[in-house]
């Protein structure tokens, strides 16, 4: 039987060496070298962009296992996937979590895989950060989107700035690289961008600015906290010198230097200017789902062949067959009169 226990030397091991070539190529010829994960959709924050107040999780039951979840991304890393982030909700939460952080460094080890991390809120860096780094980790993206405590509370509606910042620091203090991620959200924080900008850049952190997505319903008007980034890169270039660099980090933000502070700004515009004609990546949620596009509803049940075998056949199968459906893009749209894009939370497909 899988259990939630610690994964060990019990799973085989991956090949010596980096894939020679990405297997997974979508039908536009993109290949598919990044897959984000969700190990869990529970957080213990409930920001108001991503969530309702009152959120119905799903049973324990419809998990995948953390063994299951290693199998299931060690088929990826076999099949190409070079760059491997681990999301939620909060994935820190989730019990024994690091047990698969741990089993997943061998294909650090091994080379067939370049990058392991992760997207969190910050609360329980603290707690494992400094684990982390010892791993094999090199850098988390943190996510705050004000630095006014009173603010963050309201946002987030239960966490607290302060422990944030707290595991923010630990990450520093074991040589993580970090990148703060902001929603940029009109009327609540776009006063503050500059502020939380050169923050950022002072500390040594990149800033990346995201749009505000139009996935589940959340209880509120998304129309009312959308903020376009154009205009947000608009307003700073009044103050600062932008200039375009090439720098990418195999996710979908453009990357900017601002001359005055030194720093890199980074810009997610899903609904502005999508990001689909290099998109390098799938996610799988914690049920075993793999979306190919984050903006479609289309999806694939990994679940039923991960478990219907011991071997890998079927999964690697299922795997190659979804990536033949990817779409060239999504087509988010907020519209005042109409409900989420997609129905989906944020929090369920992955961060």
């Amino acid at each position: 039987m899988l259990r939630d226990a610690d994964i060990g030397p019990g799973r085989p091991p991956v090949p010596n060496g980096p894939a020679t070539a990405p297997s997974l190529v979508d039908p536009f010829g993109r290949s598919i070298t990044y897959l984000r994960v969700s190990v869990t959709d529970r957080c213990d924050f409930r920001c108001v962009y991503c969530m309702s107040e009152d959120m119905a999780f799903l049973p324990k039951r419809d998990l995948l296992s953390l063994e299951e979840l290693d199998r299931l991304c060690s088929a990826f890393v076999t099949q190409g996937v070079r760059k491997l982030r681990i999301t939620g909700g909060e994935p820190l939460v989730r019990k024994n979590v690091m047990s698969l952080f741990r089993a997943l460094g061998r294909h650090l080890e091994t080379g067939a895989l370049e990058e392991l991390t992760l997207t969190t809120n910050g609360s329980q860096l603290g707690k494992y950060a400094a684990e982390l780094a010892d791993i094999g980790v090199r850098r988390v993206n943190v996510s705050i989107d004000t630095l006014d405590r009173d603010k963050f509370r309201a946002i987030t509606r239960w966490g607290d700035l302060d422990r944030v910042l707290e595991g923010v620091a630990a990450a520093e203090a074991a040589g993580l690289k970090i990148k703060i991620n902001a929603v940029a959200l009109k009327d609540v924080n776009e006063h503050e961008i500059e502020h939380l900008m050169t923050w950022c850049h002072g500390r040594g952190y990149d800033l990346t600015l995201i749009e505000t997505m139009p996935l589940g319903e959340i209880g509120d008007d998304r129309t009312d906290q959308y903020l376009p980034l154009n205009t947000v890169r608009a307003r700073l270039a009044e103050r600062f010198t932008l200039e375009e660099i090439p720098y990418r980090t195999g996710g979908p933000a453009r990357y900017v230097r601002v001359a005055e502070t030194g720093g890199r700004l980074g810009l997610i515009t899903p609904m502005t200017h999508n990001f689909c004609e290099s998109c390098n990546r799938v996610r799988v949620t914690c049920t075993g789902t793999l979306y190919m596009c984050l903006g479609q509803e289309d999806a694939a049940d990994l679940r039923a062949p991960l478990r219907a075998s011991e071997g890998d056949d079927l999964l690697n199968a299922a795997i190659t067959a979804a990536i033949a459906r990817k779409p060239k893009g999504h087509d988010f749209v907020i519209a005042r009169a109409g409900g989420p894009s997609v129905s989906r939370h944020m929090s369920v497909t992955g961060g």
